[in-house]
């Protein structure tokens, strides 16, 4: 398994791998107890993001790949239809920038999991785009799910 495969695994259950952390943390199983759970709650709001994306993956391959096994018919007032394939070609279609765009954002959250990391356990300097993007994209991510849910 290549890097980038661990990276977009491990972002994709970042957010029960933060909980771990800070509960590792709180019982003093971690060293740097008060930077590890600063590292953790910032996880967890990653891992919330990293949940979008996934979510994203899961609604691609549900309602786009599957489409025509999910929604049997009939096509008449669906997007390609009324044929089935046409419902199906549609609908996978428009579903796939989405899902490029969800592995784009599981490959950031790897990124940023991983800076802030360093930062906070190690010391290291992060860059001065890290903790402001980390807060723009989580920002993002919460006005991405509200949005979503008044469309429903």
């Amino acid at each position: 398994m290549n890097t980038t495969s661990r990276s977009l695994g491990r972002a994709a259950v970042l957010l029960p791998l933060s909980l771990a952390r800070g509960g590792a943390a709180l019982t003093g199983r971690r060293p740097r107890p008060g930077r590890t759970l600063l590292h953790s709650a910032v996880g967890l709001l990653l891992g919330a993001l990293a949940l979008v994306a996934v979510g994203v993956e899961v609604l691609f391959v549900l309602r786009g790949l599957l489409y025509g096994i999910v929604d049997p018919g009939p096509y008449d007032h669906s997007w390609g239809g009324p044929s089935p394939a046409g419902a199906w070609l549609a609908h996978a279609a428009i579903g796939v920038p989405f899902a490029v765009a969800a592995l784009g954002l599981l490959w950031l959250v790897a990124a940023l999991d991983a800076r802030l990391g360093a930062h906070l356990l190690r010391g290291e300097r992060p860059g001065a785009w890290v903790w402001p993007t980390a807060l723009a994209a989580c920002a993002g991510g919460a006005v991405f799910v509200v949005a979503w849910i008044h469309q429903l």
